[in-house]
Formats: C-alpha cells, sequence, structure tokens
C-alpha cells in the first residue's frame, strides 16, 4: 500500500494537496505549554490522552516539553503502536477482556509501563494469568462510574472488592482509580457541567475513603478531560488527569464556555482540514473536496476558520457543500475547516502537514491510524 503525501518540508501552504490534515505548529505548542503549566501549577501528573492524535511525534512532543508523565490509549493495538514507537508509559484506559488482547498486553509489560482499566472482577483472574504467562506485571485502575452511564463498576464497596483482588492476585498491581465523567466533557454550560463534576468528586472521595479503611494505596486518581480538567485539577482529589483535545479544539469544543462565557480556556484551534473549492458552477454555493470520507462530522459540520460569509452546511462521500450568498469563492480556493470531532476525523488520515509561517515545517505519520483492535 502507498502512502501519498499531500506536501514536502518548505512546500507553501498554498500548494498542499488536498483534503489533507495540517497543524498550526505555533497553536499546537501554545497549547501544550499552557497545559503544562496548569499542570505544574496544580502538582498534577499529565497522563495526555494519544486518542485524540494517535501520534508518537506528538506523544513525545507532550511528554518532553508539556510534562506528560505518559499516554492514554482506548485500545491495545494503539497502545502497541506508541510503546513501538518509543512510549514507555501506557495506559489503556478501557477494559481489556479478550484472552488474546490479555496477552499483547502482558507482552507489552514486559517493554514498557502498562496499565490498564477494570470494572469486573472476573477480567481480574484472566488478567492475572495472562501476566504470569508473560512474567510481566499489569498495573490496574478500577474504573468507577461516576455518571457517564457507560463502563465502571458502582463506586464504594463493589470498587474496593475488585481493588482487593487486585491487590492478591499475581501478576497485578493495583494502582489506583478511574474516574473519567466523560459525559460532563461537552456540556455547554458552565454551571450544568460543574454540578456533574462535583458530584463525580463527591463519588471518588467516599470510594479512596473505604480504600483507606481496607488499607489500600490508592496512588493513581484519574479522569478528566479538555472540558472539565479545572475543576478535577483543583479540587484536591485527582492527581492525574486525562486531557486530549486540548491540543487541537474541535468546532464542538467551540460551543463549551468557562465560567466567563469564553471560549474553553482561550485553547486555540490548531487542527484543520485544508480543502479546496473543486467546483462553482452556482453563485450561491460552492463544492469543497472534504466530504464525509474526510471528517467526522457525529458533532455536526465542520465549522470554516476565520470566516463568517461562508458557511459549510452539508456533505456528501466526497463533497462538502458551502453556502457563498456573496458569491465570493473561486475555483481552487483553500479553506481551513475546523472539524466538529477530532478524534475520528484523525483517524482517516496517514499523515499530520505541520504549518509555520506559510509553509511545511513538519511532517508525522498518524502512528495508530485504524488500530481499533
Amino acid at each position: 500500500m502507498t502512502h501519498t503525501l499531500p506536501a514536502l518540508i518548505g512546500t507553501r501552504i498554498e500548494d498542499i494537496d488536498t483534503p489533507s490534515l495540517i497543524v498550526d505548529l505555533d497553536a499546537f505548542e501554545r497549547n501544550v505549554k499552557k497545559m503544562g503549566q496548569f499542570m505544574k501549577d496544580n502538582g498534577l501528573r499529565h497522563r495526555a490522552h494519544a486518542k485524540t492524535h494517535k501520534s508518537s511525534d506528538i506523544a513525545a512532543y507532550q511528554i518532553e516539553v508539556g510534562g506528560a508523565c505518559g499516554v492514554c490509549c482506548q485500545k491495545v493495538s494503539e497502545a502497541e503502536a506508541l510503546v513501538n514507537a518509543g512510549v514507555r508509559d501506557v495506559l489503556v484506559s478501557n477494559q481489556v477482556v479478550a484472552r488474546n488482547k490479555i496477552a499483547r498486553l502482558a507482552a507489552m509489560a514486559k517493554r514498557a509501563r502498562v496499565l490498564v482499566c477494570v470494572d469486573d472482577l472476573s477480567n481480574v483472574d484472566d488478567l492475572s494469568a495472562g501476566a504470569v504467562d508473560y512474567g510481566s506485571q499489569i498495573e490496574c485502575l478500577v474504573e468507577i462510574d461516576v455518571g457517564a452511564g457507560r463502563c465502571g463498576v458502582t463506586p464504594g464497596t463493589a470498587a474496593v472488592e475488585i481493588a482487593k483482588k487486585i491487590d492478591a492476585a499475581p501478576g497485578l498491581k493495583f494502582a489506583g482509580l478511574q474516574a473519567y465523567q466523560g459525559r460532563a466533557q461537552h456540556v455547554y454550560d458552565h454551571a450544568e457541567r460543574k454540578a456533574l463534576i462535583e458530584g463525580a468528586v463527591k463519588m471518588t472521595a467516599d470510594t479512596i475513603a473505604l480504600l483507606k479503611d481496607a488499607r489500600l494505596k490508592c496512588d493513581i486518581v484519574a479522569g478528566a478531560g479538555t472540558g472539565t480538567f479545572e475543576m478535577e485539577g483543583t479540587s484536591g482529589v485527582y492527581n492525574e488527569l486525562q486531557c486530549g483535545s486540548y491540543i487541537f479544539m474541535d468546532a464542538d469544543y467551540q460551543r463549551v464556555r468557562d465560567e466567563k462565557g469564553e471560549f474553553l480556556s482561550s485553547f486555540e484551534n490548531s487542527l484543520f482540514i485544508y480543502t479546496s473549492v473543486m467546483s462553482k458552477t452556482k453563485t450561491d454555493k460552492a463544492i469543497c473536496d472534504a466530504g464525509l470520507k474526510a471528517q467526522s462530522v457525529d458533532s455536526g459540520m465542520p465549522v470554516i476558520f476565520g470566516r463568517t460569509d461562508i458557511e459549510y452546511v452539508k456533505c456528501s462521500d466526497e463533497h462538502g457543500v458551502i453556502s457563498d450568498p456573496g458569491n465570493v469563492l473561486r475555483l481552487n480556493d483553500k479553506l481551513k475547516l475546523i472539524p466538529s470531532h477530532c478524534d475520528p476525523t484523525v483517524n482517516v488520515y496517514d499523515w499530520y502537514i505541520g504549518v509555520r509561517n506559510g509553509r511545511v515545517e513538519a511532517i508525522w505519520p498518524v502512528t495508530a491510524r485504524g488500530m481499533v483492535l
């Protein structure tokens, strides 16, 4: 299989082939440093969520420049791709229950620090057997459901029972709690979002108290995302945050406001789908070359960066329809689209094209593209 590059180092931005995924390097770097400073100021660890970018180059930058302690992944294959590329501290922030996947997890733990989430007593036996078979250690976070209604055991005594079993299991280490309130991340209203996190913090604190009573040390209290990290980070309960989208900021996160009603924490849009006008036969609309296959639209249509006179209104497989009431667009005009949801959009591209001062400065492979096993 060939992987055609849309540009080379030094290419002018106007000459980048489309549709392609471009990164404004200045904005990206400011976002990483801003999050790193928050973590430092509040005495927190940042385990950056790599499901957002799936890139070993970006993970390395987050660790080396942003001060991240490691990364999160959602799939074993995603973790394997990053460990193969040199990342040495990975949490699979998900449940791993199939025996072949557990075997891969245990094998990977021979080469890197590997953590995984657990929410079922029966899963502990299989994880232990896998670790023993490979002579490795898998660290486990008990995942509690703090309101997302997805994975996670009920907070409290049920979580403690799983932690006890992990603590006693050969090849495993009880490392702490996973307490991620995913449903709160895209709640646009600040007060509503805050109320959800206050509930999550209380459930987490109560569970920690029960673990302490059981003489189980909870080294990691993990969770939080881009939409709520300041709330968990200043709670005095969480000590390891898992923010991911902050590096890019998509169109849906632009709808999430802080307590002042402003764009969330002043992070900048740094990721764009670069697209060209490929047809202009109508005066009131244009057709671009970024359609459904170039992006995820589960959170709505993309937003055209820096423009209020035109609007991306709908798409089909290979085409995007842009409303152009002033008839300002012309054939081959280039536009930057802010994807509505960055994570699944990234997964359809082979390369990031990093731009600065109007030219291509970096080309990064999307290391874990398509890694869903």
